[in-house]
């Protein structure tokens, strides 16, 4: 399998070269494991006309048309993997990806390249494509649909009322006020005509059967003890939605949004009425999980393991304000070199979430960058008074904020090298500038499109006090 980080060399030229080895080993090792494209040559096989998709089969003889829609950005990996699995009987397949690589390749799959983190008009026709496939279907028939992280806003194909520039204004006051990601999901799924299971309510209405295979991104996802057997499904775009209008109103309220989002995004929430809600259950569907967020954090410690080091995993639901995120790692570095808890040196920590960056005036931005980059600049502001510690954070599914960058790696090193080359990191973070400083410093990690999206994957290394 191609390497996922393509800069490693680079990284190694600066900083702690012991320290920022180690976690771009393991992160590399995490990434490969990760991939989507190998999780489903593994989960899904056809023997004649039987599909078997882990431990429960389909007998496509009984089928007249078979489906795959992917959504997300591991959606690229996703669909070349179904395309191949399934050969002559799949009917035809679409996909709404994020970015389209020159490795990709589809024998029956139309490919569409929707916007994320805003949405897009070409999103809006692969939405419309899918839609005129399912309007045409029957109760013979089966949609296999293959969703990761990314789907919301790469199908972000709005409700009649609401136009795609006002979804995208939405969508873009939402994330620049540090909102919680599931909760900004609520409120655009429901002003959405594909997710939050309105995708599955029109399958459901054709009578045709539903296969989920998903990459789920959101937190606190008990840990999953057989991948083979189904899981209750909710808030895909084929799985029913919990949330309702009374919800996506709180959190406008709680968030301060009431007046800064579009009018006829905040008319269309506040005066939904209950045929227009979300589908509270849908028949004919299984689900399956292929990862979840602490995935990355689980193969990171059997990676460890192997290698000897000691390790923990801090937590899998890590939010909050970016910045402040490195700067608290970094923290507990600190502790960890100089007092031995809550491990002893020298270890590894993991960390998985999505943190978050608040930007309430566009005119504070001076530059590019994304919360993994802050983080990791707010971790190398604190980690010079902690000898040989080393960060590395990137978003799984290779893309940081509003760079081509997953992320960066920064160590106890990088604030001298900073001072030394006239970079004020502090200034970096305040103009959300810190893809142009760390790039300049040899701490910006560079994948491309991963093939997987279990948000943010964070590294830690902590050697010995010397």
């Amino acid at each position: 399998m191609p390497v996922k980080i393509r800069n490693r060399d680079e990284l190694l030229v600066y900083g702690i070269t012991d320290s920022r080895r180690i976690v771009l080993n393991i992160t590399e090792q995490v990434l490969q494991r990760l991939d989507a494209y190998e999780r489903l040559k593994a989960f899904v096989s056809l023997d004649g006309d039987i599909l078997h998709v882990g431990n429960r089969l389909w007998d496509l003889s009984q089928k007249r048309h078979v489906y795959v829609f992917s959504a997300g950005k591991a959606a690229n990996h996703m669909a070349m993997a179904m395309d191949e699995i399934l050969g002559k009987c799949l009917t035809k397949g679409v996909a709404i990806v994020k970015i389209v690589e020159e490795t990709d390749h589809y024998a029956n799959t139309e490919v569409f390249i929707g916007g994320h983190p805003l949405p897009n008009h070409e999103g809006v026709r692969g939405s419309q494509r899918m839609l005129e496939i399912v309007d045409q279907a029957g109760k013979d028939d089966v949609f296999i649909f293959c969703m990761s992280g990314g789907s919301t806003a790469l199908m972000a194909y709005p409700v009649e009322g609401i136009m795609l520039e006002e979804k995208m204004a939405a969508t873009d006051t939402m994330l620049k006020s540090n909102i919680r990601v599931m909760d900004i999901n609520t409120i655009r799924g429901h002003i959405s005509q594909m997710n939050r299971g309105r995708l599955g309510q029109r399958i459901e209405r054709s009578g045709a059967e539903m296969i989920g295979l998903n990459i789920w991104d959101a937190l606190d996802w008990p840990p999953i003890e057989d991948y083979g057997e189904p899981v209750t499904m909710r808030g895909t775009p084929i799985g029913p939605d919990y949330s309702t209008f009374a919800d996506a109103q709180r959190i406008i309220r709680e968030n301060g949004l009431v007046g800064r989002l579009p009018k006829s995004v905040e008319s269309y929430i506040f005066n939904g009425a209950e045929a227009q809600e979300t589908p509270k259950s849908i028949a004919r569907a299984t689900y399956f999980m292929l990862n979840i967020i602490s995935d990355s954090c689980k193969y990171a410690a059997e990676i460890a393991e192997g290698m000897g080091i000691s390790h923990m995993t801090l937590t899998t639901s890590l939010e909050g304000e970016s910045r402040d995120a490195g700067m608290f790692l970094a923290g507990v570095a600190k502790e960890v070199q100089r007092f031995h808890q809550p491990i002893a040196p020298p270890c590894l920590i993991f960390t998985a979430g999505e943190t978050s960056t608040r930007i309430l005036d566009n005119r504070e931005i001076n530059g590019h960058g994304g919360p993994s980059q802050e983080l990791v600049t707010g971790f190398a502001i604190v980690a010079r008074e902690v000898p040989g510690i080393c960060i590395l954070s990137i978003d799984t599914e290779g893309t940081d904020g509003t760079t081509k960058m997953a992320g960066g790696i920064t160590d106890s090193e990088t604030y001298r090298l900073a001072v030394a080359a006239g970079i004020d990191l502090q200034d970096a973070l305040r103009g959300h500038a810190t893809y142009e400083a760390l790039s300049k410093l040899g701490c910006t990690v560079f994948t491309g499109n991963t093939g997987t999206n279990v948000c943010d994957f964070n590294v830690l290394y902590i050697p010995k006090k010397e």
